[in-house]
């Protein structure tokens, strides 16, 4: 029976030129299957959590670009708006202008009537008158165009025989526009064609036809 000295400790065979960490205990190979798996998995679950943000992304672009061109369309309004007040304020300010100004036109057209129109006051008269055509201001009404109720204004009524409808046969006040629009209608004196002249006329021409009958048949011969 043998004794075991205490302390003494067996130690494996080491072959000859191996180092002492080859004698030590190796780790067990962890599963190459596993690790490839879990790895695998996380990325797909990174994707697809990017493809839902990119669609929140997506769909937040678009309600800003339909925002954006709700606001340059709007935007776009008010100016046209602004711009059509602009000029609608314009056209008013200068027709008032203007409109006070037709009691000194009317007066400068009655002195070159007159043959007033001299000298300085002449010169001063064709200023103001090229000023207020350059503003846009249009003289209209001749005599013997026909009676426009729009844009006439009848002052004095007549009869005459030479008319075959409603006429300006003379013109008190010019009238005055502004492009399309009249800030003083012209002032004038009509004259209509006589009561019964038509019936005169119609009743000469059915006269005609038998007159030319007879004519053309002559007397008979007995």
């Amino acid at each position: 029976m043998t004794e075991e000295t205490p302390g003494f400790e067996e130690k494996p065979d080491v072959p000859s030129g191996a180092t002492p960490d080859d004698a030590g205990p190796k780790a067990a190979p962890s599963s190459s299957g596993q690790g490839a798996a879990t790895p695998a998995g996380d990325s797909s679950a990174q994707l697809a959590g990017l493809t839902a943000q990119l669609d929140q992304v997506r769909t937040a672009l678009g309600e800003r670009t339909t925002d954006l061109q709700r606001l340059q369309a709007e935007y776009q309004n008010y100016r046209r708006r602004v711009e059509r007040d602009r000029i609608t304020v314009r056209e008013i300010a200068i027709a008032n202008l203007l409109t006070e100004l037709l009691p000194v036109l009317d007066d400068i057209g009655r002195a070159r009537e007159h043959g007033e129109l001299v000298g300085g006051f002449k010169s001063v008269a064709e200023s103001l008158e090229t000023v207020a055509a350059k503003m846009g201001l249009q003289q209209f009404g001749k005599e013997g165009e026909p009676f426009d109720p729009t844009i006439h204004e009848a002052l004095m009524h007549s009869y005459a025989p030479d008319v075959t409808e409603t006429t300006c046969v003379a013109i008190l006040q010019p009238g005055y526009r502004i492009g399309e629009r009249t800030i003083r209608p012209a002032r004038v004196a009509v004259a209509e064609p006589q009561p019964g002249a038509t019936a005169v006329k119609a009743e000469g021409t059915e006269e005609a036809p038998a007159a030319a009958d007879e004519k053309d048949n002559g007397p008979e011969e007995g």
